[in-house]
């Protein structure tokens, strides 16, 4: 019986380092679209959008404003539609399970990779469908594994947030691929390894991954995967009594993915464009390091000794208050530097984008799998996504008003960004609001009543008592 437990151990173990590698090596590769351009570009993918321009001297020069227009444009439509599936990519991983979630995810990741694949200068525009596929499969990927959690009771925040911050870090592969390029290694060759690679997902997810959900709290003797029997893989929507609404959350998102949308740098020179790119692709390396972080500080706070008479809902809140600040913090904090017009500052600008791109990645998840029950986990992170969407969708009138309107100039929005920014500090209030008052009527209902007195006798207190018996 002994070895069978750390059997099970043991696939616990690897199922967490397999899906571990895959968040950070495969699901959120899109994020290095920076590093991917540099490459884009020098192939002459959307070249034919550069024209020859006169300048204010009336010298020539060749404008690829466009150029660039449609390399954002690749990157916004795949960032729209990857969040904005995920709603749907909740409600199937509920309903059909990690099975058929991750197949269709593989399905999607591979279907994107080998676009790009076969891609060339000549059909530009499948770079749109590519990335999309690319980053639809990835969170969905990330959908699945992070109930992978739930395997690890008392440290189930920590890899959540753990797992959100490698596929934040992935980015790296698309600047491992940047470095290859310029080492005569062909884009399509590296596309072609990351589809092969689609082999590695099938195999965890038929041999380290369960048909439906991992459940929580985890049975006694838990098993999944090939040989798992059907009597323990069954998964049973586990009720929770905390309900609350996570709209403030969704606020603070929104308030990190319009700041970074509208990030704009000045004219540079492709040597310091490559540098700076290079930094933020090794700085975004870092979500893997500091994302755990938030994880922790739930986890510490939750694990700590609970007052006599304290509720699991009491102790949930309260284990989410200095997360929740600490994300509104650094949102803020990022606003502010992105704001800034001084180049060297962005090295901070990129490491705070790393933090609290991690902290609300990572902390939304955590509150969701925390709060709410654990059978509607996926739909939840679909809604937030989907809502973060339509958000990121005023973007592009942002971009005209800068263009047309402000010359250019995005000080103006980005400062109202900044005041925006504010929102976020209302949900650790609320939470700490609702944290105080349960535990006050706790304390209350927990003190003796007070002895009854008659409201119509002034100083019946002072008078002498009748004698026991007497009429």
């Amino acid at each position: 019986m002994l070895w069978l437990l750390r059997g099970v151990r043991l696939r616990y173990w690897l199922t967490l380092a397999t899906g571990l590698v895959e968040c950070l090596c495969f699901a959120g590769v899109f994020y290095g679209w920076a590093s991917l351009v540099f490459i884009l570009k020098a192939s002459g993918y959307f070249s034919d959008q550069c024209v020859n321009a006169t300048g204010l001297n009336g010298t020539q020069y060749m404008d690829c404003s466009k150029q660039d227009e449609n390399f954002s444009l690749v990157f916004t439509i795949a960032s729209i539609f990857h969040i904005f599936i995920a709603i749907f990519g909740g409600f199937f991983f509920d309903h059909f399970g990690t099975l058929a979630t991750r197949l269709l995810s593989i399905a999607l990741y591979t279907t994107g990779t080998m676009l790009i694949a076969f891609s060339h200068p000549d059909i530009s525009n499948i770079l749109f469908p590519g990335l999309s596929f690319i980053a639809t499969g990835g969170i969905m990927l990330l959908m699945a594994n992070m109930q992978v959690g739930n395997l690890f009771d008392t440290h189930r925040s920590t890899i959540i947030t753990l797992y959100t911050g490698a596929y934040g870090s992935s980015a790296i592969t698309f600047l491992i691929i940047k470095v290859a390029f310029e080492k005569g290694i062909s884009l399509q060759h590296a596309f072609f390894f990351l589809s092969a690679c689609s082999i590695i997902h099938l195999m965890r997810t038929f041999i380290l991954m369960p048909k439906m959900h991992i459940p929580y709290p985890l049975p006694e003797g838990y098993t999944y995967g090939m040989s798992c029997e059907q009597t323990k893989c069954n998964t049973h929507c586990f009720t929770e009594k905390a309900q609350r609404d996570n709209t403030e959350l969704v606020q603070g998102e929104e308030g990190i993915e319009n700041a970074t949308s509208e990030q704009e740098s000045p004219p540079q020179t492709s040597q310091t464009v490559s540098h700076y790119t290079n930094i933020f692709a090794y700085i975004q390396l870092c979500g893997i390091l500091c994302a755990p972080l938030n994880g922790l500080i739930i986890d510490r706070f939750k694990g700590k000794q609970w007052a006599p008479g304290e509720t699991e809902e009491e102790g949930n809140l309260r284990s989410l208050v200095l997360s929740l600040f600490l994300t509104a913090l650094q949102c803020l904090l990022f606003s502010i530097c992105a704001t800034i017009p001084v180049l060297p500052l962005q090295y901070l600008t990129f490491v705070l984008q790393v933090f609290t791109s991690s902290f609300a990645l990572g902390g939304n998840s955590a509150f969701l799998s925390i709060v709410f029950p654990v059978c509607h986990f996926g739909k939840l992170v679909g809604v937030v996504n989907a809502t973060v969407t339509v958000v990121l969708l005023l973007q592009f009138p942002c971009i005209i008003l800068v263009n047309e309107v402000l010359d250019g100039d995005p000080l103006y929005i980005n400062i109202a960004l900044c005041i925006l920014c504010l929102a976020p500090f209302i949900h650790p209030a609320y939470v700490y609001s609702r944290w105080r008052t349960l535990a006050n009527q706790r304390r209350r209902s927990a003190q003796p009543p007070p002895p009854h007195e008659n409201a119509f006798s002034g100083d019946n207190e002072d008078q002498p008592q009748d004698a026991p018996g007497s009429s």
